[in-house]
């Protein structure tokens, strides 16, 4: 019994030692370093480009779909029935047709910022581990979180956009 409680009181010793060991906690703005990063930008405008393109070739389509449909319409009553069948399926194929163009744009804006982003948040990580191991910190945390209750630590912000190179 003597035994099990000299045990007891060496892990308690162990534990208590281990929890007193303060540790360091700093916060980032990681939206503000982000925007400050001039391959963050280009990413950006390289991705609006791509969007604005796609999205002209889309409506392109549709404005022509749109004005056969009126055509059509205004036909209607002077065309035969099969005409105006063959008419409407024609109308279902291209409208088909635009929404196939909105999926394809859109998996390809999602594959494009993914591959333009996964750079930049990689040399972010990287200068953010850097300046964690420089200055000591167990935990850095997004600034920008709603989960924060109170932030009274040091900000690594700045040190992250040295380590970066931007301002």
């Amino acid at each position: 019994m003597k035994k099990l409680s000299v045990l007891f009181a060496a892990v308690m010793m162990v534990v208590s030692v281990g929890m007193a060991k303060a540790q360091k906690i700093a916060t980032l703005d990681v939206i503000g370093v982000l925007n400050v990063m001039p391959e963050k930008k280009k990413a950006d405008t390289d991705l609006k480009a791509f969007l604005d393109t796609k999205q002209a070739e889309i409506k392109k389509k549709a404005d022509a779909a749109q004005a056969k449909f009126q055509q059509y319409q205004s036909e209607a009553a002077k065309k035969t029935a099969e005409e105006n069948t063959a008419r409407e399926a024609e109308m279902k194929k291209l409208s088909d047709e635009i929404q196939q163009m909105n999926d394809k744009a859109q998996k390809d804006f999602v594959a494009k910022q993914d591959a333009a982003y996964e750079p930049i948040e990689k040399k972010l990580n990287d200068a953010v581990s850097k300046v964690a191991k420089a200055n000591g910190y167990d935990y850095i945390m997004d600034a920008n979180s709603s989960a924060f209750v109170f932030k009274g630590g040091p900000d690594a912000t700045a040190a992250v956009k040295k380590e970066l190179g931007v301002q």
